[in-house]
């Protein structure tokens, strides 16, 4: 039994948007995925940092949800800047179940428990995106902060999509509210080709960060603890 965690695999069996325009490091990206998946147990659980389809509705994406859940493993997923698929909690879990989806659920307002840690998550925010867009920042710190207080004290692994800080940049909202609570570990994709150059790891303010995009960890998800 081990927590893994991969983020932007960026799957698209339905929708033509392969990510092997994008170059070598993507070639045959989908049988890679489908290879380093194959060795993980119905007892692990894998969170998939989001971007996970590139499918524009729930009935485009849901290729790759059946996809990934031919995959034994507890699956949880946080929303990417991409997932144009996403809904509401009660519309995602009403569609899983509907087509027979049993291993995938959401991070979302909410937390997961792994033996003794929470896991927690949302997608974050890049304030550089859009520099009116100060309410969206707030609503995805609102989101964290509710995900984080929903771990009632436990020690927390936090995902997000968007990274908090890079090379020249700090999301000192995002990073505020990850100090002010028990997160050992804060993971994080988003940084793709020259961009995961600029990643930051290591620790920061008494948080341990990872970029865990998926053509950084050669589609490979990264072991996070038994």
């Amino acid at each position: 039994m081990a927590l893994y965690a991969i983020g932007d695999l960026h799957l698209s069996l339905a929708a033509d948007k392969s990510m092997e325009v994008f170059g070598p490091a993507w070639e045959n990206y989908t049988a890679r995925i489908e290879a380093s998946l194959g060795t993980l147990t119905a007892e692990d659980v894998l969170v998939l940092a989001g971007d996970t389809s590139w499918g524009m509705s729930l009935e485009e994406a849901e290729a790759d949800f059946r996809f990934l859940d031919r995959f034994p493993c507890k699956k949880y997923l946080v929303k990417g800047n991409h997932d144009y698929w996403w809904n509401t909690a009660a519309k995602l879990h009403r569609f899983f179940d509907e087509k027979g989806i049993h291993t995938l659920e959401i991070l979302h307002n909410n937390c997961a428990i792994y033996k003794d840690h929470a896991l927690c998550g949302t997608r974050g925010w890049f304030l550089e995106e859009d520099a009116q867009n100060q309410k969206v920042l707030n609503r995805e710190v609102g989101r964290l902060e509710a995900s984080l207080k929903a771990a009632e004290g436990r020690p927390v692994y936090c995902f997000l999509h968007y990274p908090p800080l890079y090379q020249g940049y700090q999301c000192a909202e995002i990073l505020d509210v990850l100090e002010k609570y028990p997160v050992s570990l804060c993971c994080y994709g988003h940084l793709h080709g020259h961009a995961i150059h600029r990643r930051l790891e290591g620790e920061w303010g008494g948080v341990e960060f990872a970029l865990i995009s998926a053509d950084h960890l050669g589609f490979v998800p990264k072991k996070i603890c038994e």
